[in-house]
């Protein structure tokens, strides 16, 4: 079995902002027990801004805002971080390799195949591969935004079995326990609707950029790829284990889809926060729904937002109801000035296609 766990940096540091060392050589512990029973582990990680704000010079709970600060805190603390992952994983008898990602790595179909097979290589040869976003040199408009979604992408680069997102919480819980005595934890969940989303919040640590909401996200994207998710609180005894074996109450299972959609689509579709909407009638929605057409701007009504040509926007109704999304062809701009034209009527600089089959992803 392929397994990816992915841990957060509130699990991985102090309250001083530190490496917790005894975070790491537990979450160690137990990828060697899962090695030990032939399953192959991916290791995705966050901390290294986190573990590279104090030797900078910035105590608990001061974190610049400065991106260029940032990415050098990532660089000096991806060096700790690392080197603490290999002390402990080599306490356990096993070797780990580092594999720093971007988005183009998982998006580009020659990147991607390469991903692929360093991850491959490094697996078959027992070695754990540690991920992280290479944020010393991110770029601010094209990066994973956590490692929530790094990590389920990563699932679905390896062709995982099972993705176990380990965090200070113990699962999806029916209201914000922190404030709700009655909140009970939710141990399966089929589909993602709205209403949980929204009820997921936003961030949950100062430490770092994910929360619940982006690992509900992230399941979103796992179950896309045919990947069971598993949200668990880190410091459970054998949180791994009884995650990868199914252990009833170990956090909240996250059931995947029989559908699988290809990793640009995913990224499109989960990883791209829209930049606008179109409109478009009841006919070009069934086209597009039934036919697998490219949307075209005779069947555009519509647009909201102020979106460029190449980002990604989200496709609604005559009734407001979004039920696809795709990197439009378009600005919004030229939409407002051609829709509702036929393809032959349009001047020979724009394209045929307001988003092509290609860039779309149908939405349930």
């Amino acid at each position: 079995m392929k397994v990816v766990a992915k841990i957060g940096s509130s699990s991985l540091t102090t309250v001083t902002g530190e490496i917790d060392h005894t975070a790491v050589a537990k979450l160690c512990s137990e990828v060697a027990d899962l090695r030990a029973d032939d399953h192959h582990v991916v290791v995705v990680t966050s901390a290294a801004i986190s573990a590279g704000l104090g030797p900078l010079g910035y105590g608990p709970g001061k974190r610049p805002k400065d991106a260029g600060l940032l990415r050098a805190a990532s660089a000096v603390g991806q060096i700790a971080l690392m080197a603490t992952y290999k002390g402990h994983l080599a306490n356990n008898g096993l070797m780990a390799g580092q594999v720093l990602l971007a988005p183009t790595d998982l998006w580009h179909r020659n990147r991607y195949l390469k991903s692929r097979g360093t991850l491959e290589a490094l697996l078959a040869r027992g070695v754990v591969p540690v991920i992280n976003e290479n944020d010393a040199v991110a770029d601010d408009e094209i990066r994973f935004g956590d490692n929530d979604r790094l990590a389920a992408l990563v699932a679905h680069l390896i062709d995982a079995d099972c993705l176990v997102l380990l965090t200070d919480t113990a699962g999806v819980f029916t209201g914000d326990p922190r404030h709700d005595a009655d909140a009970s934890l939710i141990e399966e969940i089929v589909e993602i609707d709205q209403q949980l989303e929204l009820a997921a919040g936003g961030p949950g640590s100062v430490s770092g950029r994910g929360g619940m909401a982006s690992k509900l996200a992230a399941a979103k994207i796992a179950a896309w790829s045919g990947v069971e998710t598993t949200i668990a609180q880190s410091d459970r005894p054998k949180v791994l284990r009884e995650a990868v074996e199914g252990v009833a109450g170990v956090g909240t299972v996250f059931r995947p889809r029989a559908q699988r959609l290809p990793a640009r689509k995913l990224w499109i579709a989960f990883a791209l926060p829209p930049s606008g909407r179109i409109v478009v009638d009841e006919g070009a929605r069934e086209a597009l729904e039934n036919n697998q057409r490219s949307l075209l701007p005779a069947g555009v009504t519509g647009a909201e937002g102020s979106f460029q040509a190449e980002e990604a926007v989200e496709l609604v109704d005559q009734s407001g109801t979004v039920f696809a999304k795709g990197l439009s062809r378009w600005c919004r701009a030229d939409l407002d000035t051609y829709r509702g034209l036929q393809s032959s009527a349009l001047p020979r600089e724009i394209a045929e296609e307001v988003i092509h089959r290609d860039d779309l992803v149908m939405l349930p």
